[in-house]
């Protein structure tokens, strides 16, 4: 068909036949089984595709099937016989296997990187994902997969909820501490306010004696004279 993808290869066609990850037009990597024009349809098909917002969409194209998985302004395409394969979950599985295998390896490298950057590296990884979801066992690959992200997301999870746990034990740590702080202070507060107190009756009863001391001079003084004289007089 005119426009259509001109293939060669073996008789029997894999399920993905060509996977590209590309940052808008710029490829970044690719890799494909078998020969054929779809790589400049491909790139036919970057200059439409959006990648301003992340989402994922399947484009049917003379018998074949563009699936693709926008994340973070970089797209991740493969390519399917849509006849040997009329599910989508495989493809689309495998796109989300590639996207977090290309975002642990290169990060924000992949933000500046010019074209075919990581092909060289990233496109054996491309093949041997390729022979994986193309298998037999794909599928049950894929909910195996699946499992292990949700098992995955169930840990990081209970990661959390440990550091939140984590945080208030410190919390609660610290304000121990600070409580521990704050019964050191009172006892010290506490012993000085008892001898003070201890002292200022020391003085009271000082003064006390003080005054009786001087009441019982004046009295005798009275009774006796200044000098005890007529005390003194009587006695002889």
């Amino acid at each position: 068909a005119a426009g259509g993808l001109a293939l060669s290869g073996p008789e029997h066609i894999e399920m993905i036949l060509y996977s590209l990850i590309a940052r808008g037009k710029t490829v970044l990597a690719e890799f494909t089984f078998t020969s054929g024009n779809f790589p400049t349809i491909t790139r036919l098909l970057l200059g439409k595709i959006e990648t301003d917002r992340d989402g994922k969409m399947s484009i049917v194209y003379d018998g074949y099937i563009f699936h693709y998985i926008c994340s973070d302004h970089i797209l991740y395409l493969c390519m399917c016989d849509d006849a040997g394969q009329p599910k989508r979950r495989i493809p689309f599985n495998f796109l989300e296997d590639v996207r977090q295998r290309f975002v642990a390896t290169y990060g924000e490298a992949s933000r500046s990187a010019i074209a075919f950057a990581m092909n060289a590296e990233f496109s054996p990884v491309l093949q041997t994902q390729m022979d994986l979801y193309n298998s037999p066992n794909a599928d049950q690959f894929a909910q195996v997969h699946r499992k292990l992200d949700d098992v995955k997301n169930v840990m990081v999870q209970n990661i959390e909820m440990v550091l939140e746990r984590g945080e208030k034990l410190e919390l609660l740590v610290d304000k121990s501490e600070q409580l521990q702080l704050d019964s050191f202070r009172f006892q010290k507060s506490s012993k000085k306010l008892r001898q003070a107190m201890f002292w200022k009756k020391v003085k009271i009863y000082l003064l006390v004696f003080f005054v009786i001391v001087v009441l019982l001079y004046i009295f005798l003084a009275v009774v006796c004279g200044p000098a005890f004289s007529k005390c003194r007089d009587k006695k002889k």
